[in-house]
């Protein structure tokens, strides 16, 4: 085993951050963000994709006060549309920028990350978050900037995390045997894709995570042991 690729949401991060200041602050910043900075190169394709996505569900045309007000629901709903995670990154890297939110991450993970680099493992992203949106979280952490720690981010434009297939294209892409790769997570379904596509598991049972019967579990960052997996 050589690479160690981790979720964010309920894994490195608490899920309270995600739904308690990220989320509100999108709902709350995305229509002033709009009318300062669109039109924009970087919101035509995520606006496009939000039209032709109203246009095949509902059969409207919808304008930009629309498209926000779509966004803003489906953040509600937390509906894992590539378009929202976008415009979600855009609308994040402001703040991150301006210092208004820093990124939540559990005070075990950047000792581990660190021992881990130190060891000789590569280290890698997954999560439903844009790209975009996990480097602005680890680049802009409590703790400093962790993105250094990190080769590779994969969100869900390699597929949803519940679906096999998706490892497997994580998996060529970084061009290694399945064996050679371990996958965290505290979503029981994500860790069964994984394994279906042959990856060692752990579930990381954070506060308010139900245990799996079927994965190894670890409380926390410092549980985990490498030692039983063969470098």
């Amino acid at each position: 085993m050589q690479y160690i690729l981790t979720d964010i949401e309920g894994t490195s991060t608490s899920v309270a951050f995600v739904y308690e200041v990220l989320f509100p602050y999108f709902k709350e910043n995305v229509a002033d963000y709009f009318q300062k900075n669109y039109p924009h190169p970087d919101l035509e394709a995520p606006v496009a994709a939000v039209r032709a996505t109203v246009l095949e569900e509902r059969g409207e045309t919808i304008d930009t006060a629309g498209v926000v007000e779509q966004l803003i629901a489906w953040t509600v709903a937390d509906r894992k549309h590539t378009a929202l995670k976008s415009v979600q990154g855009l609308v994040w890297a402001a703040a991150y920028q301006q210092g208004a939110i820093k990124g939540h991450v559990y005070p075990d993970v950047p000792p581990a990350l660190e021992a881990w680099k130190k060891a000789g493992y590569q280290l890698g992203v997954y999560s439903s978050g844009s790209v975009a949106a996990q480097q602005l979280l680890f680049g802009f952490s409590e703790f400093g900037d962790l993105k250094l720690y990190f080769s590779h981010y994969f969100d869900t434009l390699v597929g949803p995390k519940r679906e096999a297939a998706s490892y497997h294209n994580i998996l060529a892409a970084l061009n290694l045997p399945a064996s050679a790769v371990l996958f965290l997570s505290d979503v029981e379904a994500e860790l069964d894709a994984a394994e279906e596509a042959g990856m060692h598991t752990i579930q990381l049972v954070r506060p308010g995570t139900t245990a799996s019967a079927k994965h190894t579990v670890a409380a926390d960052f410092t549980e985990i042991d490498l030692k039983k997996y063969t470098l």
